[in-house]
Formats: C-alpha cells, structure tokens, sequence
C-alpha cells in the first residue's frame, strides 16, 4: 500500500513536472547567456566566459532555486488541496478507523517521493539550462560551439555540484512538509483549501529563499 502510494507520489510531482521545469530551465539558460553577452560586448572579456557564467549560475543558483518555486506552485498547491479535500470531506478520518496510520500513509510518502524526484529534477534543470545557453549562442551567431564549451571546462569547482544537491534536498524538504502541513490541519470549506493551498506556496517559497541564504553563508 505505502509503496504504490509513493509510486503515484513520484509519477506526480516528478514525472508529471517534467515539461515545465524543461521549458523554464531552457528559457533560463538562453536568457543569462544572451544577457551576459550583451553585458560584456564593450569590455575586453573573453567571449567564453559565458560558458563558465551560465554553467556557474544554472548549478549553484538558478537550478536549485528556480525550479523548487515553480514547484512549490505546482506540487505543493496540489499536495495542500488534495489532503485539505480529504481533511474536509472526513477521508482521513476514515483511514485512520480503519487502522491506517494516515500521517505516514499520506504525508511520509510525499515526503519521500519528494525527497527522490526533486532533486533529480534539478539536476535535469541544471543540464537543460547549460543547452539552452549553448543554443542561444550559437543558432545567434554570437560564438562557435567550441568557444563555448571551452567556457564550459573552464575554472569547474566539483563543490558546487555537491551544494546544488544540498540544496535540492533542504528545498524538497521544506516544499514537502510545508505543503502537507497546510492542507493536512485544514479546517472549514472549501474557501479555507483554497486559503492552505496559497499559504503553502507563499510560505514554501518564503522559506526556500530564506534557507538558499543560510545554505550559502554556511557552505561559501
């Protein structure tokens, strides 16, 4: 039961999250390469280093951040609505009749499929953001591919990797808990689902940033 509970919870919050996080890590990486470009058009640096700036930015920042907000809009407005239904309409009081430990059944298998899908999304963001970097560049003419894939080799610092994944973990762990804690303690209507489930985006997000700067004063 737990175990087809946390396979639907990861075919929802990752599978299904593909698409979106695909569109905006492209978009992201295609737009920070063009900026840095333009930025740097009338100083003498490298035309490389874009490269460098947009594969830097995707891991340590964009991938991590970006893409655990855009889920929490996603996955935790859905977590939240779909518990808060079940509060209100007395499912869970029903589960827990029957025996079932219902913070675990539905709360602990989010947490998990949360905690092994999200960061592999991120890493996905992270890939994704570097192409769409490199096709900017190049379908624009601004440089050869191999210019930039020099930028991409260039000054590679393997921690940053470990943090981005640092990262993705906390986030998972704050968008999770943060979304199943509003819609689990609802109480009212409908209006009061419609209320947990902002709360838990504004919140998740809050949060997400909050701990992106506790994480980089304590790793940087």
């Amino acid at each position: 039961m737990y175990w087809r509970e946390s396979m639907r919870q990861m075919n929802s919050i990752g599978i299904e999250s593909i698409p979106i996080v695909a569109v905006v890590a492209l978009f992201i990486g295609a737009v920070t390469a063009v900026q840095f470009a333009y930025q740097v058009q009338d100083f003498a640096v490298p035309m490389y280093y874009i490269g460098f700036i947009v594969r830097d930015s995707m891991i340590i920042e964009m991938a991590p951040t970006i893409t655990c907000m855009i889920l929490a809009g996603k996955v935790g407005s859905n977590m939240a609505s779909e518990l808060g239904n079940m509060r209100i309409t007395e499912q869970i009081d029903a589960l827990e009749i029957m025996g079932v430990n219902t913070s675990s059944y539905l709360v602990g298998t989010k947490l998990v499929a949360g905690l092994i899908t999200i960061p592999m999304l991120i890493i996905l963001a992270a890939l994704l953001g570097i192409v769409g970097g490199l096709l900017a560049v190049v379908l624009s003419d601004l440089m050869p591919l191999g210019v930039y894939e020099r930028g991409l080799h260039l000054f590679f610092v393997p921690f940053n990797v470990k943090m981005m994944m640092i990262k993705g973990f906390v986030f998972a762990f704050i968008l999770s808990t943060v979304a199943c804690y509003h819609g689990y303690h609802v109480k009212g209507g409908a209006i009061q689902i419609g209320e947990a489930s902002t709360k838990a985006v504004v919140h998740s997000n809050i949060l997400i940033l909050l701990s992106d700067y506790v994480i980089a004063e304590i790793l940087l």
